[in-house]
């Protein structure tokens, strides 16, 4: 394996990490943003007022993500596996 082939690895690496991670992050943000902002504009600084909203939107965009990211892991799960079988052959 040459430094170009674990190059690409690594570069597929950083996108599926960014695909299964990046919606769930941005959710978050968007979140985070507007409970901010909310609380910025009534003066409630409650800390906990934050915690429950985000803990439930993020719990339920990963239900609902699940699937988009297990196949995403396994298509990747699965290129390297191939790989590293094509190594043994050559």
């Amino acid at each position: 394996m040459d430094s170009n082939q674990v190059l690409d690895v690594l570069r597929e690496a950083v996108i599926v990490m960014l695909k299964v991670g990046g919606p769930v992050m941005l959710i978050s943000l968007v979140v985070g943003t507007v409970l901010a902002l909310f609380q910025a504009m009534t003066q409630i600084q409650e800390q906990t007022l934050t915690f429950l909203p985000k803990l439930v939107l993020i719990m339920g965009a990963l239900v609902m993500l699940a699937p988009f990211m297990l196949t995403t892991l396994m298509d990747f799960a699965h290129e390297i596996s191939d790989r590293i079988i094509g190594l043994g052959m050559n």
